[in-house]
């Protein structure tokens, strides 16, 4: 594979970043209490798209939005617990909140990185001239090469695919402007329908001026109501890299996730989580905290609520030690194939059960 191949993904998105985490996985390795690196955030409920492959839709997208005041409070106190990451984007679309750029501001001032999952249809100018120098990176999801693809697998207009890459357009001439590092990127779930128009969205972004396209699989959630795409399998298509490869260069890449597609039809060579409750956690649009993004709704992974408790009294409560006991004895099948947490349990794993010889390094 070239240098600009495929497999450089320099953001290492079809890896893990933990072990550039040393002072967490030491405490975690001694039983300590360990405050998570990385927390994601749903702002808002409501989605202004219905995607047929949605993950989340059996919690029917209500509409809610979580108070500003409130959140705002608890992102200084996840700061003074050195939380490291944000990412907004959640069960519904985060753009719906008003204040999401004010938030996003203050995520910044208290030296926590930010990022926004999007679908970007309400990515506004005004958003972007406030939010963009304050966020790590916005991904957005776009998950087809045409509009009218768009729209069916969206389920929305074909009018939203132009609109999305008119505020891209407008996302990389305001970067340019204030010379800002944010990281611009587009994701596209590979499902049969969309397929043969993966070059199309790749030529497209390259285009536009962002920095990736990532091409990832479809995982079924276990409580998702949609089960179309539940047994999709995806080696018909690895010979898409050789279409996609042409594109890569210095300032472009596209990260064709075959690693994580191969692992769909493989053994998860870990017996039980170690990531939760301890390095990541996920608020809701209600303000419940979880530990497990795969279990939104499922009150054994349910931690407290934001709106009623600090952040330090939400992960020092006893539901935190009871949901570890509970992982503890979990039987992993009932987790989703290939989750947020699944290269990061790979590496935990590997360090509480070592190969022979560790020392012949």
């Amino acid at each position: 594979m070239s240098k600009t191949g495929l497999r450089l993904d320099r953001f290492k998105i079809d890896g893990h970043k933990i072990q550039y985490h040393l002072d967490r996985l030491i405490a975690w390795q001694n039983s300590e209490t360990v405050y998570p690196i990385y927390v994601e955030i749903s702002p808002s409920g409501a989605c202004n798209h219905r995607c047929v492959f949605c993950a989340l839709d059996y919690l029917e997208y209500a509409p809610r939005l979580l108070d500003t005041g409130i959140l705002k409070r608890r992102i200084s106190e996840m700061a003074a617990k050195k939380v490291r990451s944000i990412m907004f984007g959640g069960e519904g679309e985060p753009l719906l909140h008003k204040d999401l750029a004010e938030i996003i501001t203050q995520t910044r001032e208290e030296g926590i990185d930010s990022a926004l999952t999007t679908n970007a249809v309400a990515l506004t100018e005004r958003f972007l001239d406030v939010a963009l120098p304050c966020l790590t990176w916005i991904k957005v999801s776009v998950n087809a090469g045409s509009p009218e693809t768009y729209a069916k697998l969206h389920t929305t207009r074909p009018e939203d695919f132009d609109r999305v890459f008119e505020n891209l357009t407008k996302a990389v001439e305001i970067r340019k402007k204030k010379k800002t590092s944010c990281t611009l990127g587009a994701q596209i779930v590979l499902l049969p329908e969309n397929a043969a128009e993966v070059k199309a969205l790749a030529d497209r972004c390259k285009k536009t001026g962002l920095d990736y396209l990532v091409v990832k699989p479809y995982s079924q959630h276990p409580k998702s109501i949609t089960k179309k795409y539940s047994e999709i399998r995806y080696d018909a298509y690895y010979g898409l890299t050789k279409e996609l490869e042409p594109l890569n260069d210095e300032n472009f890449n596209v990260v064709f996730r075959q690693h994580t597609m191969e692992k769909l039809n493989l053994q998860t060579p870990y017996a039980r989580c170690a990531a939760t409750p301890h390095f990541w956690a996920y608020v809701m649009a209600t303000g419940d905290v979880y530990a497990c993004s795969a279990f939104l709704g499922d009150t054994r992974f349910r931690l407290g609520n934001i709106l009623a408790q600090s952040f330090e009294e939400v992960w020092s409560a006893p539901e935190r030690t009871q949901c570890a006991r509970i992982l503890s004895d979990l039987d992993i099948t009932e987790c989703r194939k290939n989750c947020r947490m699944d290269e990061v349990n790979r590496y935990l794993w590997d360090l509480k059960h070592p190969p022979s010889h560790v020392n012949f390094i």
